[in-house]
């Protein structure tokens, strides 16, 4: 049976922000009950990283709150636009890179900024950590936090199961 929900966390090399916001999505989704409802992935909008882990330090932040990131970093491509209901960009650069790939408004309304979803947030980007030290990563770690919870919210608020099963938008 398909997935009901597809959710895409997109940063530029798939490394740092878009796998940790993945992780920790999928966590608060299992621990509500919800993993046979959702198909959750990240993707890069560059590819140079495409086949490698995560970035030791988003992995260690992540570890050290019980998060596993088993990931391996991707290009975001054209089809993923068909897989996913949501595409959150970490920043406006990764939002522009993504709308840039759209075919139509059915796919640009489909894409976001992460941090949108976080109505404590000052700005709406996730800083990219690769560049600054560990403690980047466990603030990245604690942004990605806070937005995904409010994801999670947004989405079981709009989409209910009808009495026979199928997702119904609310």
């Amino acid at each position: 049976m398909a997935k009901e929900i597809g959710v895409l966390f997109v940063c530029l090399g798939n490394i740092c922000r878009s796998p940790q916001a993945e992780g920790i999505f999928r966590k608060l989704v299992a621990d509500a009950g919800l993993r046979d409802r959702f198909d959750i992935d990240s993707a890069g909008t560059g590819g140079w990283h495409a086949g490698e882990a995560p970035d030791w330090r988003t992995q260690a932040a992540s570890e050290r709150h019980g998060i596993p990131l088993p990931h391996r970093a991707r290009l975001f491509e054209v089809g993923d636009f068909d897989r996913f209901d949501h595409i959150l960009a970490m920043d406006r650069s990764n939002l522009r890179d993504i709308l840039a790939l759209a075919r139509d408004d059915a796919d640009r309304h489909k894409v976001r900024l992460l941090r949108e979803l976080d109505p404590l947030a000052d700005v709406v980007s996730v800083p990219d950590p690769y560049y600054g030290d560990g403690d980047g990563f466990e603030r990245v770690f604690q942004i990605c936090l806070a937005a995904c919870r409010g994801l999670l919210r947004e989405l079981t608020a709009r989409h209910r199961r009808t009495p026979s099963g199928p997702i119904d938008p609310a």
